[in-house]
């Protein structure tokens, strides 16, 4: 077995051609059953971009570690790292953004860095796709990539494509609704700098944290209407998707006000603490909300009237608009 890499150290070897280089992030949990498809995809990636492979187990009882540790084997030395700590289960919010802290501070040259789910089946293309967008923009220009993502079922039939995203991903209405999903987005390092220096709120996901933090400090989050991966659809699902409008504001009504209500409340406090990173225009939304969350009806009609404060769908805003009158976090 390949020793593991001590916490804040690695062996990263240049890649060959002056290739990007991109840190994929892996945070497993009892994932045995689909681990080998994903990582049999790592291995078929197109290409062009180069990888590192760091991950992290949070408490598996099944045989992920051990193919985790046999994959490290295989992919040859310094391509891919164990990261131990922290050596008590945390959660995959908590577990993917403490991997993303490790990668940032290692003295090490990476062009990107991408988040990974144990469950999924990326294409080919998928890390040349998002580095063309990304290395497109400015030098230091704060930005995240994401995509549709192609759904399939446990034995990766298809099932359909996620929904197509709006023209533009902004700030307020990223504190709707989480439209980058996790296993399809891909980092800057400016961006995973920014995140890295922040603490999400208990409740949420690291993810729509990502989201949040680029768009209220006045970063892109490009998105890309092709799907990169399999987005595998199984009862063991953290999140899961839904493939149509109507399926998503239907899943919302069920699910109620107080949730996300809570949600919100918690991602405007803990967007408030870092008042350094905010552009003026994120703040003054920022206050906006927070008052009308506290307030009268007065005050949550004014938050309401925030320019770009709603979700995908006319549906999911009435929605997001009703909750926000009626629901206590």
């Amino acid at each position: 077995m390949t020793p593991a890499m001590p916490a804040g150290r690695t062996e990263h070897r240049p890649p060959p051609h002056g290739e990007p280089v991109v840190a994929i992030l892996l945070s497993t949990f009892n994932g045995a059953a689909f681990l080998p498809d994903q990582l049999a995809s790592f291995c078929g990636l197109a290409k062009g971009v180069s990888w590192r492979l760091f991950w992290r187990d949070d408490g598996s009882t099944d045989s992920s570690t051990a193919i985790m540790r046999r994959f490290m084997a295989r992919a040859g030395h310094g391509r891919c790292h164990e990261v131990l700590a922290p050596s008590r289960r945390v959660g995959a919010t908590a577990s993917f953004l403490f991997l993303l802290r490790h990668v940032v501070r290692l003295e090490e040259t990476f062009d990107a860095i991408a988040f990974a789910d144990q469950d999924d089946v990326w294409l080919p293309d998928k890390l040349q796709r998002a580095w063309s967008r990304l290395q497109a923009l400015p030098a230091g220009q704060v930005a995240g990539y994401c995509t549709r993502q192609m759904l399939v079922d446990h034995a990766l039939r298809p099932l359909g494509v996620s929904c197509a995203f709006p023209s533009r991903l902004s700030f307020p209405g990223a504190l709707t609704q989480n439209l980058a999903t996790g296993c399809t987005i891909v980092l800057n390092m400016a961006a995973a700098r920014l995140v890295a220096r922040t603490e999400a709120p208990a409740r949420g996901w690291h993810d729509w944290w990502c989201y949040l933090v680029i768009t209220a400090s006045g970063g892109n989050m490009l998105v890309d209407q092709r799907a990169t991966l399999l987005y595998r659809q199984h009862g063991g699902n953290a999140v899961g998707a839904r493939a149509t409008m109507l399926a998503r504001a239907a899943g919302a009504l069920r699910r109620g006000p107080g949730q996300f209500m809570a949600i919100l409340s918690a991602q405007t406090e803990r967007l408030l603490v870092y008042n350094d990173i905010l552009t003026p225009e994120a703040k003054t939304s920022l206050d906006i909300l927070r008052a009308g969350l506290k307030g009268r009806l007065r005050q949550k009609i004014r938050a309401l009237r925030l320019q770009g404060l709603r979700r995908a769908g006319y549906m999911e805003t009435l929605i997001f608009r009703l909750w926000y009158l009626i629901g206590a976090p």
